[in-house]
């Protein structure tokens, strides 16, 4: 039976083989740390790791390399940015749409004198970017907002929200998640502070790798989460202030940093514009099929603008968890169903508590996988009729 894999949005995959390449020839022909090192290997690991800032940097328009930092994932990304910036008495702002990775660590602050405030967004998941400036208070400092929604796919306004930053002083935090190396982002152009990314999702890079971007003001006022060991300054006990190594403690996930540099280089030689294109066509193919079929609940926006790759669903003759069972168990088809870690997002859309089924597609998706999708649906359908 052939898999069909439709939880891009969990994580991609296949990988590309430029990507699984690059993990196995460091780990069998060099396996060197980066400033631990007096040897040519080892700095030809730090190269390649410079050059994979550089090309971050590239990707999301800013110009300093070395205000690239690199993380385990972006859920540790968000916690050392949160937890690094705020503090007693400081208010942020966040969508009704986030995900636990910044809810989670906004709620612990929130036992230590951290407030936020919700801006409400449609049922279909569009910000109402108008409902900002009355949540805003004196003590306001931060906007922290997903790029685009895990649950239903939906694209925030992020140039417009950047802009009711710049003119309030707010620092702008993103988390780019399900929209890096699939739509662009400009850190000049939407006015963003900080931005969080994965290197496992669009990117196409290995698991275990991620990071964070910031501008130089928020470098000087952040405090590190962890402390230790960076392979500079080995003559003092304090924290290097200077990028990266202030927010590098301990070794880095080179083998990823490889996988990120080939992936990097991959969707480079592609083009976003062709990545974008194709993902648009397929799930313009599977909004059109599910509409086909009677009883189901599309949530989210109704046409493919301002919307990432994700489409979550419900039905009325089956339930989530028994239909994603029996579309892997009989099908070869790899979904995801439940909260996706985004309860309020459900709150919002009016899926909570009963979740979703969510399909998400990818760069590799094909247009015989989505046929193969809709046929299965119907055939379970017409099942489910009969009994």
């Amino acid at each position: 039976m052939k898999k069909i894999y439709m939880d891009y949005a969990a994580t991609s995959f296949p990988k590309p083989n430029c990507v699984i390449d690059a993990v196995v020839q460091y780990m069998q022909n060099n396996g060197t740390n980066s400033n631990r090192g007096n040897y040519a290997d080892a700095y030809k690991t730090a190269s390649v790791i410079y050059e994979t800032r550089k090309k971050i940097c590239k990707m999301f328009d800013l110009s300093e390399g070395e205000h690239v930092v690199f993380t385990q994932n972006i859920t540790y990304a968000l916690n050392m940015i949160l937890k690094g910036l705020l503090k007693k008495g400081d208010h942020v702002l966040v969508s009704s749409m986030e995900h636990n990775a910044v809810m989670r660590p906004l709620v612990q602050l929130q036992k230590e004198g951290v407030s936020f405030s919700r801006i409400p967004c449609t049922t279909k998941g569009e910000l109402l970017v108008e409902e900002m400036e009355p949540l805003l208070q004196n003590n306001t400092k931060a906007v922290v907002l997903t790029a685009a929604s895990n649950v239903c796919g939906t694209m925030m306004p992020l140039k417009e929200v950047g802009k009711v930053c710049k003119k309030h002083n707010l620092i702008f935090i993103v988390d780019s998640a399900q929209i890096a190396g699939i739509f662009p982002i400009s850190m000049e152009e939407m006015h963003i502070d900080v931005l969080a990314f994965t290197g496992h999702k669009g990117l196409l890079g290995p698991q275990g790798i991620g990071g964070f971007l910031m501008r130089e003001h928020i470098a000087n006022v952040m405090k590190p989460l962890i402390t230790g060991g960076t392979g500079s300054l080995s003559d003092s006990e304090e924290v290097p202030e200077f990028l990266p190594d202030k927010f590098e403690a301990g070794t880095l996930n080179i083998p990823g940093i490889y996988g990120l540099h080939a992936s990097l280089s991959y969707l480079e030689e592609v083009g976003m514009e062709i990545i974008q294109q194709k993902e648009e066509e397929r799930l313009s193919q599977l909004l059109e099929g599910l509409r086909t079929i009677d009883g189901i609940i599309i949530f989210g926006k109704e046409t493919t603008k301002d919307r990432v790759s994700v489409v979550s669903i419900q039905t009325d003759w089956m339930d989530e968890g028994e239909l994603a069972f029996v579309l892997d168990e009989q099908y070869g088809i790899m979904t995801r169903v439940g909260m996706h870690c985004a309860p309020n997002a459900h709150k919002t859309l009016g899926s909570f508590p009963r979740g979703t089924l969510r399909f998400s597609i990818g760069y590799q998706t094909t247009k015989e996988e989505i046929e193969m999708v809709i046929e299965a649906l119907k055939k379970i359908k017409e099942t489910q009729s009969i009994m």
